[in-house]
């Protein structure tokens, strides 16, 4: 009787065996997962939490008496805030002498690791802001870019064409400039663009869909 029991009782732990190695080797793969997804996871948290890198702080046109005809933070400022900037710039322009660099330090303005270029065309200063990382001559060569698009679209620009195209002349900054990220530096692709959305602006507004004037309704 002893015997059989002894027997029996073998038979129980050898049976259950597989069942145990089978368990660990689970959970060891298990734990293997879980600390994929805690790597998974943790370098998705580091990658939302590298701030995104703006090298264009804001882009102004500026007319010689301070009146503002364009103006583009890309960082989030109260209305208030923007007219200070705004006078702020105009004042340092107006007082610069004609023979002096373009290039100047705008950490009393735009804060710390500002800087400033601007050009002047006739009636209007363009100006763009952006921080050390970017280079000076890089952003001043935008700058013509960015006249020589506005040239191009409405053929000897004056500051009339920019205060009755406003629209426009911001499809046209977007597509050099979007989200403080410079996107593009040649002026023929930058038209190219331009002429591709107003393709599909003027296709838009042929549909009608619904007659606008009353004898439109009553001939339906």
């Amino acid at each position: 009787m002893i015997k059989e029991l002894k027997i029996l009782f073998l038979f129980f732990i050898f049976s259950f065996l597989p069942k145990i190695e089978l368990n660990s080797q689970f959970s060891r793969y298990s734990l293997k997962k879980l600390n994929l997804r805690r790597d998974h996871r943790s370098s998705w948290s580091l990658g939302d939490s590298v701030k995104e890198v703006k090298m264009i702080k804001a882009v102004m046109a500026i007319n010689t008496q301070g009146k503002p005809r364009l103006t583009k933070f890309y960082d989030f400022l109260t209305v208030e805030k923007q007219q200070e900037l705004i006078r702020s710039v105009f004042g340092v322009l107006c007082s610069r002498a004609e023979n002096v660099s373009n290039f100047m330090e705008a950490d009393s303005i735009f804060g710390p690791d500002s800087r400033l270029v601007y050009k002047h065309y006739a009636t209007l200063y363009f100006v763009f802001v952006f921080d050390t990382s970017e280079n000076e001559l890089a952003v001043l060569d935008l700058i013509q870019v960015f006249v020589e698009t506005l040239d191009k679209c409405f053929r000897n620009v004056c500051e009339l064409d920019i205060v009755y195209n406003y629209s426009k002349l911001h499809t046209i900054l977007d597509e050099i400039i979007f989200g403080g990220q410079v996107l593009e530096t040649s002026s023929s692709e930058v038209m190219k663009a331009v002429e591709a959305i107003s393709k599909l602006e003027s296709s838009s507004n042929s549909i009608t869909l619904v007659p606008k004037t009353v004898s439109g309704w009553r001939n339906r």
